[in-house]
């Protein structure tokens, strides 16, 4: 890592990547999840926020009182426009720079990153859908700029970020990383870079995705019906068995069969370590390395059940500098799905040898629904909230863990003590695509 060195601290730098802020608009127990306390709530008790309509899902619930409280100065001509993407993203950034203490309406953002993740497509398609459908010959000449404005700002995956460049004023970096599942994960690792490289003191990092319940729900009786004849058509290079959403996701559970969805965003501020101090901000840890590597299959919707990738991607991680005996926990990535499951526990063999028993493993997607892009910057946060707090939270919906685990996926409704100071957070696309993520404490 480049920079300067800081006068003391054990190993510490002036160009450290610190977290200083932590912001969510995220399905809730009766209200949605903004704060770190909220997640905390939620988390810690391994509280399910999925509610059954047809399927499973994890829908945020945000009012337009609750978007006005927390940006009431956006001009209507541009936020009559928004899609519940842009409004979520919006959100958890407000919620972020406020934990950060950071203040939208002076110019604290003008000179940061403003780094977006976005993976589905799902809020863009109605305004996509609005032009294309538009015969310019009848449409209203009045309505006309209301149907572009909303097209420019919402027919490509750069959406939330252009609406959070606008608010933060920014003239920093500004761009969006689409990768599924891994894209704030590698906007973390972004962010990361251009803070040790000097490019930036400060970076927004959000991931945000809303995923149709209508498409869901069509999905679901679509497989329905392609299940009875799946098991005659199948070939060795197709999964054995198609997702499901009509029970509820239980990650490292035996009897784990299904995936639910959900939707919503997740906002963590990084800072160099040595603005962060000159402003006197609290620091929740460090983002000390990220990598990304794919698992070479031409499949491409398949992954690799070794694991060797992932195992590759913390490999890469640690360099030369740690190892992995210095990491007690690790944040999964897993959605319910059993290859997922399969791939992950045999990382953790490979990475951890006989030791694996007592690694602490769990996720938290049981809590949320599988909300996509935000599961990136949604593991930094909670993971280091873990580490802050000296607890490990429990696996959701994990009641009964599989036979085939090679690691402690904390059961139940209760956290773990552990006192740690370094964890790693995983993330993963279809198509094999592994993300990795190391995380210390503030003077690890």
């Amino acid at each position: 890592m480049s920079g300067p060195a800081a006068p003391s601290g054990r190993g510490r730098h002036a160009r450290d990547a610190v977290v200083t802020g932590i912001g969510f608009c995220l399905p809730g127990d009766g209200r949605p999840v903004f704060t770190a306390d909220d997640l905390w709530n939620v988390a810690s008790r391994g509280t399910s926020c999925l509610m059954q309509d047809d399927a499973y899902y994890g829908s945020v619930a945000l009012s337009d009182a609750m978007f006005d409280e927390r940006l009431p100065d956006i001009p209507p001509f541009f936020s009559r426009h928004y899609t519940a993407a842009h409004r979520f993203g919006l959100v958890s950034m407000a919620e972020a720079c406020s934990d950060a203490e950071l203040d939208l309406r002076s110019d604290d953002l003008v000179d940061a990153a403003i780094l977006a993740g976005r993976g589905g497509v799902d809020a863009n398609i109605d305004s996509y859908l609005a032009v294309l459908q538009a015969d310019p010959e009848t449409f209203p000449v009045a309505e006309a700029m209301e149907l572009f404005v909303a097209a420019e700002q919402a027919v490509t995956p750069s959406d939330v970020a252009l609406v959070q460049g606008a608010l933060a004023r920014s003239k920093g970096p500004n761009f969006t990383v689409s990768c599924g599942c891994a894209s704030s994960a590698v906007q973390i690792g972004n962010a990361r870079r251009l803070i040790a490289d000097g490019e930036v003191d400060i970076a927004v990092v959000t991931g945000v995705d809303i995923f149709s319940v209508k498409l869901i729900r069509n999905i679901q009786r679509l497989l329905q019906g392609a299940q009875k004849t799946y098991e005659s058509i199948r070939s060795d290079d197709m999964p054995a068995l198609l997702p499901s959403f009509d029970s509820l996701m239980r990650p490292y559970d035996r009897r784990a069969d299904c995936i639910n969805h959900g939707e919503g965003s997740v906002t963590v501020i990084m800072e160099s370590r040595e603005h962060a101090s000159r402003r006197g901000a609290h620091l929740y840890g460090q983002v000390l390395a990220q990598a990304t590597t794919r698992d070479g299959l031409a499949n491409p919707l398949a992954s690799d059940e070794t694991g060797s990738e992932l195992v590759t991607a913390v490999r890469r991680c640690l360099g030369d500098r740690w190892e992995i005996g210095q990491v007690p926990y690790v944040h999964g990535g897993s959605d319910g799905n059993v290859v997922v499951t399969a791939f992950e526990a045999n990382a953790i063999k490979e990475l951890y040898g006989s030791a694996a028993r007592d690694l602490l493993m769990t996720s938290q997607e049981g809590c949320f629904g599988h909300n996509g892009a935000p599961a990136g910057c949604l593991g930094v946060a909670l993971t280091l909230l873990m580490m802050e707090r000296g607890e490990v939270c429990p696996t959701a919906n994990c009641e009964q863990p599989a036979d085939n685990l090679t690691f402690d996926p904390v059961p139940g409704v209760r956290t773990r003590p552990l006192d740690f100071d370094y964890a790693l957070s995983f993330n993963y696309q279809v198509g094999g695509v592994k993300s990795a993520i190391l995380l210390g404490s503030p003077d690890a």
